[in-house]
């Protein structure tokens, strides 16, 4: 006799009643997801948690009574469980999103909107993100990152490449906020929709002691510096060497993705043994055999660790193809990556 799998339980928790509606209508789409509760406010979800014990909640930000940041940071506090944010493409949306999943969401989506075949695109994409969510590990709020102190003239001349996805956000501010001003630049390709890079850059560089930029084709790397590539519709590059030019290009998507790990990876590798390589937390595979080129040319090459990561995909898919020299937990990664740059 077959049994038929466990469903993913979602709550859905938004202010606005034909939201709620039409999340119901994309969710329900999937048989393996039941929506077993609506809240149109944060209190009443609360009860709705205690009483449903739902496996994931989506969250809109602003809602009357308490705002979403507000009721998130005590559900990481006092009962840590998948959240994905569900916000509006704005500008202050955008920005309380990116606070959101440095708080411990698990991902975030724009609300759907548009023609009926846009609806339906970010249909299937909220399903996969809620199930991708519910297979997630969460943990109580960490603590901010404790900066890693290098003496001067210790680092070698090299380009650190990095590449994260569910769950990378919380992991970047960890890693990123302990680097040091004379870090070498670091390429960073974070899967996350178009309108949010930007204001993950400008949060990132706010808690950090490294300038963090949303990279523009043509820019110059310079130590001291991190580069995010924008999302959306272009694979990010390394043109040169340790001091060379960043590439913006167009193309398809590569191992599902644009701009994609595997690409950034695969450029950076041509520097060999001056390059050092990073996978982070994320679903699906993307990096994994761009990391294997890096080490296979001699670069360093390090993995996050099971334990730490939120969805264990990208590092488990780069240890699994021998890409990954070693892994480290998330508070240890800094540490780690400061001494693969060191000589």
């Amino acid at each position: 006799m077959t049994v038929a799998p466990e469903k993913t339980r979602v709550l859905i928790v938004d202010d606005s009643a034909a939201m709620r509606a039409l999340l119901n209508k994309l969710l329900s789409h999937d048989p393996a997801i039941e929506v077993v509760g609506m809240a149109p406010e944060p209190h009443a979800a609360r009860e709705m948690i205690k009483s449903l014990n739902p496996d994931v909640v989506t969250l809109d930000i602003e809602m009357p009574g308490m705002d979403g940041l507000s009721f998130l940071e005590r559900i990481m506090r006092l009962r840590p469980m998948p959240v994905v944010m569900c916000s509006t493409l704005t500008a202050r949306g955008t920005e309380s999103t990116i606070e959101a999943m440095r708080l411990g969401a698990v991902d975030c989506i724009a609300k759907p909107s548009g023609n009926p075949l846009e609806i339906a695109q970010d249909g299937a994409l909220l399903r996969k993100i809620v199930k991708a969510a519910a297979r997630s590990s969460v943990r109580r709020t960490a603590s901010p990152p404790a900066p890693v102190n290098v003496a001067q003239g210790t680092l070698r001349d090299v380009v650190i490449a990095v590449g994260a996805s569910t769950g990378g956000v919380e992991a970047l501010f960890s890693i990123i906020g302990a680097l040091p001003p004379d870090c070498p630049p670091v390429l960073v390709v974070q899967h996350m929709p178009a309108a949010f890079t930007g204001s993950f850059a400008t949060r990132l560089d706010k808690a950090a002691r490294v300038q963090v930029l949303e990279a523009q084709h043509g820019m110059n790397l310079r130590r001291g510096t991190v580069y995010l590539a924008p999302g959306g519709g272009q694979h990010m590059e390394l043109l040169g060497g340790t001091s060379g030019q960043i590439k913006l290009v167009a193309g398809d998507t590569v191992s599902g993705h644009r701009p994609s790990v595997d690409v950034l990876f695969r450029s950076v590798a041509r520097l060999g043994s001056r390059a050092v390589g990073v996978i982070l937390t994320g679903m699906g595979s993307d990096g994994a055999l761009g990391l294997k080129a890096m080490r296979d040319a001699g670069a360093r090459t390090l993995g996050q660790n099971r334990e730490t990561c939120v969805v264990y995909g990208m590092p488990r898919s780069a240890l699994e193809a021998g890409a990954v020299e070693k892994e480290f937990s998330l508070s240890a990664m800094p540490e780690a990556i400061l001494g693969a740059c060191r000589r």
